[in-house]
C-alpha cells in the first residue's frame, strides 16, 4: 500500500510564520507515520497539487479580517478543478492572527463548504503577540492530521 499525501499550503511572509509552516512540516513527518508530506507556498500550489493530496492542511496570516491575498489566490485558481474531485477532502486550517482570525475562519468556513471539503478539526487560531507555543499547537495539528490521514479516519 502506498503512503498517502498530506498537502500543507502555507502562506509564510514572516520569520515567525516560516517557523509556522516548519512546525507543520516537521510535525507531519513524524517518525511513527508513513505519510508523504509536501509543503508549499500557495501561490505555488496548482490544481494538480490538489487532486493528488488525501488531506490538507492550509496555514494562513489574517490580514484586515480576511485570509492573505495569496492564499484567496490559491482557491481562485484551485476551486473549480477540484470541485467536483475532492469533496470529502480532510482539511485542517491554522491561521496566524494578530486579531481574533474570526473573519478569516468565516471566509474559509463558506469556501470549503462550497467545496465540500470535511473540516477534521476546529481551526486552530493563533492571536496576539507571537507565542513560541504556536509552533507547538500546529506541529500536533499537522501531525493529529496526518496520523488520521495515515489510519485511514479521514
Amino acid at each position: 500500500m502506498s503512503a498517502k499525501t498530506l498537502l500543507i499550503v502555507a502562506h509564510a511572509p514572516s520569520p515567525n510564520t516560516q517557523k509556522l509552516a516548519q512546525a507543520a512540516f516537521d510535525g507531519a513527518n513524524h517518525s511513527d507515520l508513513d505519510v508523504t508530506v509536501i509543503l508549499k507556498s500557495p501561490q505555488e500550489t496548482q490544481p494538480g497539487d490538489v487532486l493528488a493530496a488525501d488531506a490538507l492542511l492550509l496555514g494562513t496570516t489574517e490580514n484586515l479580517a480576511y485570509m492573505a491575498g495569496l492564499t484567496k489566490d490559491f482557491f481562485d485558481r484551485c476551486y473549480y478543478p477540484v470541485l467536483d474531485k475532492k469533496q470529502g477532502l480532510p482539511f485542517a486550517v491554522y491561521i496566524r492572527a494578530g486579531h481574533d482570525g474570526i473573519g478569516t475562519k468565516r471566509a474559509l468556513q463558506t469556501i470549503t463548504t462550497g467545496l465540500r471539503w470535511e473540516w477534521v478539526q476546529q481551526a486552530l487560531i493563533l492571536q496576539g503577540e507571537w507565542q513560541d507555543v504556536f509552533a507547538e499547537q500546529v506541529a500536533e495539528l499537522a501531525m493529529t492530521l496526518a496520523a488520521g490521514v495515515e489510519a485511514g479516519v479521514y
